[in-house]
């Protein structure tokens, strides 16, 4: 929790990214990490927070939530260390399979899952439904 002034921060700096209004919020993010305290991770270069992921599970399967590098710091293995770092605390919790969501305008995101292994799933459908109508998501627009 002590980095996510920084984190959020980072959030808002990438065109595009989507926040919810109580899901990201301090207590939000703080209640995730509570469940699931060894699994998320940050990147920083000289104090500054250049990635984040946050990972969690359910006790059968992990989730990626907000992977996210910096745009000045992409293409340097930033991304692919969080992952690995990630994946490596879900196998120590028994977790032997991870997911994650990716908007399909998201290009930069979706070129990298493909080149880090993992697989474009064309045979399910993702449904969700709201509880909250309160957990708005505003996406980033930085034009």
């Amino acid at each position: 929790m002590e980095d996510y002034d920084l984190v959020y921060e980072l959030w808002m700096s990438i065109d595009g990214f989507g926040i919810r209004s109580i899901d990201d919020s301090r207590e939000g993010v703080e209640r995730f990490l509570k469940r699931n305290p060894s699994t998320s991770v940050v990147a920083e270069d000289k104090g500054r927070v250049v990635g984040a992921i946050l990972c969690g599970h359910d006790g059968r399967r992990g989730c990626f939530y907000h992977v996210c590098v910096h745009k000045d710091y992409r293409k340097q293995g930033i991304g692919k260390a969080m992952a690995v770092f990630a994946m490596r605390a879900l196998k120590e919790e028994e977790i032997n399979k991870v997911s994650l969501i990716a908007f399909t305008s998201n290009e930069v995101g979706n070129r990298f899952w493909r080149s880090a292994g993992f697989t474009f799933r064309e045979d399910l459908n993702y449904y969700d439904f709201t509880l909250n109508e309160g957990n708005i998501t505003k996406f980033n627009h930085l034009n």
